[in-house]
């Protein structure tokens, strides 16, 4: 997408009515920081229980008297839920212009999941009612970037989305814990609804980024031109699958660990609370990570920096493999945690820049949730047929090695 055409998609911007309330109410600047926050937070909503995942997993088993297996299956369920719900959006998005309105919607009807969450009695029906949150919120989140990916300040937003998301999991993970204690098994839920009623206060200050309008209908294209824009679709298709593909591989070599980090320190002899004094303050410094993409990505070429952080990341993820030494599992954390939310915003970017429209944002967010599924998935079969942690840790290196196949698409972006 070029830079003439973030332009013209901001100019028409103030014409269409995007959302269910009256277009008079103040809209933050579509091109500002605040805008860049209110996208984050509702790109954010619909996933935030991601975040928050080792406190729920741990509030049912203790609150509710599930089993470890039942609490990953309803945890799985909604992350399912999630990559069914991005998919769907992917393919609806250019059909939703009153995208505002289909967020409001989505955000009720996820408060709604988690009010019977909370009042549910029956725990056997807990896993299709997180099933369904999650396709509410898979949906949400796919709407929030396709809006992203037609703001104009895609490599900003994309960052300030992990940005959020640090933030929220972090504090999340400090405060929650107690509360659980304190209140009872329900208060991760609370807090879901909190984040989302918080989203939707904040939805009618969106700008409306509508769809793309088709170039005015009395200058009709020539043949010739029509053929160009053909041949270019068809040359942008192997670049753009290329940044989906490495957009799932990244997600998934770093989830198919973190997923297991607990477990992987244990099995080098690392105790507990050293390993959670480690995760609460690496995710707390991954946080720069997010920042320095928010910067970077306004100011730099694309293809650079993210090759950078590739090797970074690959080097972080092999030094899992040395975890006996502490120090090692330390820095391994902090390096895997800054790359991840540094590059997840710009491999989001760049697969937002291949249309105008937010679809291949959308796709996107489908292909990011693809690789969270499906890391642990893999992962959780991988080490309980017998297979180590050291040759995990190699499987992961694997992936992030495939991931820099996206970088002649990087270059190419640039380029255009």
């Amino acid at each position: 997408m070029s830079h003439n055409a973030d332009s013209l998609t901001e100019q028409r911007q103030p014409a269409v009515a995007t959302g269910p309330l009256p277009t008079g109410l103040p809209k933050a600047a579509a091109d500002g920081w605040i805008a860049s926050l209110l996208l984050a937070f509702l790109s954010s909503a619909g996933l935030y229980y991601v975040n928050i995942f080792p406190v729920i997993v741990d509030s049912l088993m203790a609150g509710a008297g599930l089993s470890a297996a039942q609490a990953g299956e309803i945890t799985f369920a909604n992350t399912v839920g999630a990559v069914i719900g991005a998919f769907t959006i992917s393919l609806l998005v250019r059909r939703i212009p009153r995208w505002k309105l289909a967020a409001t919607c989505l955000l009720a009807g996820s408060i709604g999941m988690d009010l019977l969450t909370i009042s549910l009695a029956n725990i056997e029906l807990l896993k299709p009612l997180r099933l369904v949150h999650g396709m509410l919120g898979g949906a949400l989140v796919g709407l929030g970037f396709a809006a992203i990916a037609r703001s104009g300040i895609a490599g900003r937003a994309y960052s300030m989305v992990l940005l959020v998301q640090y933030t929220g999991g972090a504090i999340g993970l400090l405060v929650l814990p107690g509360l659980v204690q304190q209140h009872g098994t329900y208060v991760p839920f609370y807090a879901l609804i909190t984040f989302s009623a918080i989203t939707l206060a904040m939805l009618p200050f969106v700008a409306d980024y509508p769809l793309p309008k088709d170039a005015d209908k009395s200058l009709l294209p020539t043949d010739s031109e029509v053929e160009t824009a053909i041949a270019e679709k068809k040359a942008s298709m192997t670049p753009m699958l290329v940044t989906l593909v490495a957009l799932f591989c990244f997600q998934f070599a770093n989830m198919s660990l973190f997923a297991f980090i607990f477990d992987l320190g244990k099995s080098f002899s690392l105790p507990l609370d050293f390993i959670s004094q480690t995760l609460f303050w690496a995710n707390l410094i991954a946080i720069g990570g997010a920042a320095l993409a928010a910067y970077t990505g306004q100011r730099f070429a694309l293809a650079t920096p993210l090759g950078i952080a590739l090797v970074i990341t690959l080097l972080g993820l092999a030094m899992f493999a040395f975890s006996d030494i502490p120090l090692v599992f330390i820095l391994a954390n902090i390096a895997t945690g800054m790359t991840w939310a540094f590059c997840v915003p710009y491999l989001l970017t760049m697969a937002s820049r291949f249309d105008t429209a937010g679809q291949m944002g959308a796709f996107g967010g489908f292909a990011s949730k693809m690789g969270l599924a499906c890391g642990p998935l893999v992962a959780g079969h991988f080490v309980s047929a017998g297979g180590s942690y050291t040759q995990l840790v190699g499987i992961a290196c694997v992936m992030i090695v495939l991931c820099m196949a996206a970088l002649p698409s990087a270059a190419r972006l640039d380029r255009a």
